[in-house]
């Protein structure tokens, strides 16, 4: 489909009053998957400003990602992953949104693709390991401050003839 027919169907939709989600084509895709095909940014936020589900799939099991991503918007990945969408999911053919980036050509937005999910993976981990050493700590300080209080008991009770 050429841009411009994109942005006619997008007006069409509009016009419409098209619900968010719905799909509105054979291919099972919201006015949003054909908004981030064109690289439509503003009509992307308005979307996401209503209600849309980020991570819709269509009849290929792309998401809104996969969308941008094979089209090379930078612009529309930046604004999907700023509304932490999902990038781990795969297609039917079994690519991620950084896959067909890469096989279309598009390095900057692959090269953008792996950095974000690096630092999410870089940034659970840490998370997790944060969870591991608190919950050690707590039943560290919980075992020692036991354990020291009743022997502080009882040193006073033997220091003072009550055992």
């Amino acid at each position: 489909m050429l841009f411009s027919e994109e942005c006619d169907s997008l007006g069409q939709l509009m016009e419409s009053g098209c619900a968010v989600n719905v799909p509105n084509n054979p291919l099972s895709q919201s006015p949003a998957h054909l908004a981030v095909c064109g690289g439509q940014a503003f009509f992307l936020l308005w979307q996401l400003q209503t209600g849309l589900d980020i991570n819709q799939q269509d009849t290929c099991g792309e998401t809104l990602i996969h969308k941008a991503a094979r089209s090379g918007s930078l612009e529309c990945l930046s604004v999907l992953v700023a509304r932490e969408a999902k990038l781990n999911v795969c297609n039917k053919d079994g690519q991620t949104a950084e896959d067909l980036a890469l096989s279309s050509g598009f390095m900057e937005c692959a090269h953008y693709l792996a950095a974000v999910r690096n630092t999410r993976d870089t940034f659970l981990k840490a998370q997790s390991s944060m969870h591991e050493l608190r919950d050690a700590s707590a039943g560290h300080k919980r075992g020692h401050h036991c354990g020291s209080v009743l022997h502080g008991k009882r040193r006073r009770a033997s220091d003072d003839g009550f055992i």
